[in-house]
C-alpha cells in the first residue's frame, strides 16, 4: 500500500509541478513559474486544510515543494534549450545524428533523475503525514483514479 501510494504520489507530484511547463498548446511563451508556482501552492494549501494538518506539517510540506518546483523550473529551460537545439539541427542540411541522439540521452536521464526526486519527495512527505491523512489522501486518489 505504502509503496502504490508514494508511486502514485511521485507520479502526481511530477505532473502538477511539470504540467504548467509542458502544456503550453504550442503557442506564444511558457506561462510565468512564479503563477504556476502561485496555483501550486493554492491547490496545496486547499489540500492541507482538507487534511488538517499542522503547522509544522505545512511548513515542512511546503520546503519540499518549493524544493521540488525549483528544480522542475530548471527542468523546463533545459527543455526549453534542447528545443532549440532540435530545431538548430533539423534546419541544417546535414543534422548531426549523433548530437541529436545524444540530446535525447540527455533529457532521459533529466528527467529520470527528476522523477527520483519527485519519488524521494513524496516520501518524505509520506513521514511527514499521520497514517489516517495518508489514508484520506490515497482514498481520494483511488476514487479520482477510477482505482476503487
Amino acid at each position: 500500500m505504502k509503496k502504490k501510494l508514494a508511486i502514485a504520489g511521485s507520479a502526481v507530484v511530477a505532473v502538477v509541478l511539470l504540467s504548467g511547463f509542458a502544456f503550453r498548446g504550442g503557442h506564444g511563451p511558457c506561462p510565468n513559474p512564479e503563477r504556476i508556482k502561485q496555483v501550486v501552492t493554492w491547490k496545496l494549501d486547499d489540500k492541507l486544510e482538507d487534511l488538517d494538518a499542522t503547522d509544522a506539517q505545512r511548513e515542512s510540506i511546503h520546503a519540499v515543494k518549493d524544493r521540488l518546483f525549483t528544480e522542475g523550473v530548471q527542468l523546463a529551460q533545459e527543455q526549453h534549450a534542447t528545443r532549440s537545439e532540435v530545431v538548430t539541427q533539423l534546419e541544417s542540411d546535414t543534422p548531426d545524428a549523433q548530437a541529436l541522439h545524444a540530446l535525447v540521452d540527455a533529457r532521459i536521464e533529466a528527467l529520470r533523475a527528476f522523477a527520483h526526486k519527485a519519488t524521494d519527495a513524496v516520501l518524505e512527505v509520506h513521514g511527514t503525514l499521520t497514517p489516517e491523512q495518508r489514508k484520506t489522501l490515497a482514498s481520494e486518489y483511488k476514487e479520482r483514479m477510477g482505482l476503487e
